[in-house]
């Protein structure tokens, strides 16, 4: 490559790390290593190919600027792990929108194919939920009480083993992220398509008000981390796939920690998911406007922190000059 185009393809990524750092803009630590990682590998090709030019020059005095940021001794904050969820994750997870956007879309694709195929074949849902689940749950609607299935076993039990399973299906969504995008494409088609083979069945019993009025108390949260976590395992399948201007190794490793970034994001709202299920889910006789103003609410909440909450820091940093990318 020709060094005007490499100065053209590279400059305004160079600038804006330049005024972040002349600026002395409060960007979080895992933005400026990215950055610095971005511009060490620029410096490296610059030495290989454009030696003793200006450019080179450049990249090495912003190199040095960037070494000394990151490198001098600072205190660490006592409130990190509140910091994390409050201010760095959102701010951080605001660049990956458009996956999140693209791990939705693969699960509510999956989940039409898991209700259309249930409309249009009955022996569809006992292939994908089991025998031994459809016979309970048809024996448990002939009994008038379609989700009597949640109300088994104690409350602290069925909360504990619900929230480890939840985490579990999420890192696992994470996990597959390894084997490229496919691996997490699968986890979220598997659980789309089983998704919608359940909310349909129940639609076939006649009973999908009464279902779903309580399947969604906990499963608006529950779903919803679940495709987020599916996201993390996209981050990073697509960083194998798609390395951009880093060395596939770099960008595995870039990928795979801010995928795990995302997967830890989810456990207070796998736990949240999991009280519900645990203690409030079981009450089958919960009156209509409690219900839905409790789906509501976990629907707001998941919007707001994963979405809204991300643009608006953003905004704010962007006015305050304190965003890096």
């Amino acid at each position: 490559m020709r060094e005007a185009a490499f100065v053209k393809q590279n400059k305004e990524k160079w600038i804006a790390f330049e005024k972040a750092i002349s600026f002395n803009a409060q960007i979080s630590p895992d933005q400026l290593a990215d950055g610095y990682i971005q511009l060490t590998n620029d410096l490296a090709y610059a030495q290989t190919y454009y030696a003793d030019s200006k450019t080179l020059l450049y990249l090495n005095s912003l190199a040095s600027q960037a070494h000394q940021k990151i490198y001098k001794n600072k205190k660490e904050h006592r409130n990190r792990i509140i910091d994390f969820w409050k201010t760095e994750f959102p701010t951080f997870f605001k660049q990956y929108h458009p996956t999140l956007g693209i791990a939705f879309i693969i699960f509510i694709l999956a989940a039409a194919i898991g209700s259309i195929s249930t409309i249009h074949d009955d022996s569809f849902v006992r292939l994908i939920l089991g025998d031994a689940y459809v016979n309970e749950t048809l024996n448990n609607i002939a009994k008038g009480d379609p989700t009597a299935i949640y109300k088994g076993g104690s409350e602290i039990g069925s909360f504990l083993g619900i929230t480890i399973n939840n985490i579990k299906v999420a890192f696992l969504a994470f996990a597959f992220g390894v084997f490229t995008s496919i691996g997490t494409v699968y986890i979220l088609f598997s659980n789309g398509v089983m998704l919608g083979a359940f909310i349909t069945f129940f639609h076939t019993q006649q009973v999908f008000f009464e279902a779903n009025k309580q399947i969604w108390l906990h499963g608006t949260i529950e779903i919803s981390v679940i495709v987020v976590a599916g996201c993390a395992g996209l981050i990073m399948g697509n960083s194998i796939l798609f390395p951009k201007t880093f060395s596939r190794r770099v960008s595995f490793m870039k990928g795979a920690k801010d995928g795990l970034k995302v997967v830890v994001s989810t456990i207070p709202f796998f736990i949240l998911a999991g009280f519900i299920e645990g203690f409030i889910t079981r009450y089958s006789n919960m009156s209509s406007w409690l219900a839905f103003m409790i789906i509501g609410a976990s629907l707001l909440l998941i919007i707001h922190y994963y979405i809204i909450y991300p643009i608006l820091l953003n905004r704010k940093h962007e006015r305050e000059g304190k965003k890096l990318y």
